[in-house]
This record gives structure tokens, C-alpha cells and sequence, in this order.
């Protein structure tokens, strides 16, 4: 029996492609996206008291992983590329069911007149037309596990670049959009296997290209240019 997920939504994001997300939703908490429903989906009743909620989970569709084989293990970024872990004991989008889950922030539920009731939220980790699957409110009182151990990514967000951003530069992106580009700078979108500090790195955010070197712990953004 075949078993067909159906997209009820697909999110506008400030990451056109794969490089530069954020690597789990919430960190970077400046980053803002909105979930614009599919025609079919645009009852607003189904979304009826939706607002008394700050958080949601968004189920979604690695779109750009879709495969039609799989493999039980694979190699994590954070340990380098090189050590292999089950496919079930890491977050890899290289899955027999290609699905993430992200915890946003419920920043506002507005009503358009071209997409219908929108949903705008914060801290996404999605990249632009990601199909949405479902969407169910986080509950603090069950989803909230302080006493939750990490296993490999134990210690991951403990260590920010310091970002050097130039005046000239940053103004060349839009203001509500800037602390955005910092917070994900500052988590180095870089692959964890790469540290080259000679090669100049470009990642798409928005309509721009930016270019950026890191040195020790200091990453400095050396072009940003409107594609």
C-alpha cells in the first residue's frame, strides 16, 4: 500500500540554496521566512486559534535530497566527513523518508490578499519552496526535555565566529534582513570539513551573493553583490 504525503504548504525563506542554512531551526532566531499555503489549504478556519501559540513544528520534505535508495549509515559534517553513524541516530536529510522537523517561532498570522492567511516565523532552518507537510503547535508542557542528552553534537553552539562586516557592504542588504545575515555568519556555514583560511567562500542570501574568508575565529565578508 502506498502511502502519499500531501504538501499543504511551502515556506519563503532568505536562502534560495542548500549552503548557508542554519543547521537546526532556533539558531539563528533573526532569520525570518513565511508559510504561504497551497490553494487547497487556505481555509482560514484551519487555523483557528493558532495565534495563542509561540511556537510550532514544521514537518517538511528534504526536496533537494530526495533519493530512491538509502543508506543505513552515514558521515555527519560536524565529525568531519569521515566517521560513519546510523542514519537514525543523526538529523542527515539522506533518509529512507526524506523528512525534517523544524521548532519555529510564531512571529504573526496575516492575512494577504494574493497567498491567503499567511504564517510568518522566526528561526527556520528551510530553504526557499520547501514543501511543507504539517504543522502542529509546540507544547512546553510535553515537547520541553531539559534533562536531554545530545550524544555527538553535545557540545555544538558553543563556539561563534566574530563576523567583520563592513559598512559599505552591509548596507547593500536590506535592513530588516542584516542581523539575519550576522547570526548566520557568526555559526560558520562553512562544512565542518573545510577550514581553509585562504579560500574565499560565497553563499546565496536573498538576492545577493556573499563572499567571505575565515581566519581563526573571525570571518570577514569581502563582497556582497545582487545576482
Amino acid at each position: 500500500m502506498e502511502h502519499a504525503m500531501k504538501i499543504i504548504a511551502r515556506i519563503c525563506s532568505e536562502f534560495p540554496t542548500k549552503f548557508g542554512i542554519p543547521r537546526q531551526s532556533g539558531l539563528v532566531p533573526e532569520t525570518r521566512a513565511t508559510v504561504v499555503f497551497e490553494p487547497e489549504y487556505r481555509n482560514p478556519d484551519a487555523l483557528r486559534g493558532i495565534e495563542g501559540f509561540s511556537h510550532l513544528w514544521l514537518i517538511w520534505e528534504f526536496s533537494e535530497a530526495v533519493r530512491t535508495d538509502w543508506s543505513p549509515t552515514v558521515r555527519p559534517p560536524r565529525l568531519g566527513g569521515n566517521t560513519r553513524l546510523g542514519v537514525f541516530a543523526t538529523r542527515s536529510p539522506f533518509r529512507p523518508n526524506p523528512i525534517g522537523l523544524s521548532c519555529v517561532c510564531l512571529e504573526s498570522v496575516e492575512k494577504t490578499e494574493r497567498d491567503g492567511t499567511v504564517l510568518v516565523v522566526s528561526g527556520a532552518d528551510l530553504m526557499d519552496g520547501t514543501p511543507i507537510f504539517d504543522i502542529k503547535p509546540y507544547l512546553p508542557y510535553a515537547d520541553a526535555q531539559p534533562e536531554a542528552t545530545g550524544g555527538f553534537t553535545a557540545d555544538a553552539g558553543d563556539f561563534l565566529l566574530q563576523v567583520e562586516l563592513p559598512a559599505a557592504l552591509e548596507a547593500k542588504i536590506p535592513a530588516p534582513h542584516r542581523a539575519a545575515l550576522r547570526g548566520v555568519l557568526s555559526h560558520d556555514p562553512r562544512p565542518s570539513y573545510q577550514a581553509d583560511s585562504g579560500r574565499v567562500y560565497a553563499m546565496r542570501f536573498l538576492e545577493f551573493d556573499v563572499r567571505f574568508t575565515v581566519e581563526g575565529g573571525v570571518l570577514t565578508v569581502c563582497g556582497v553583490e545582487r545576482v
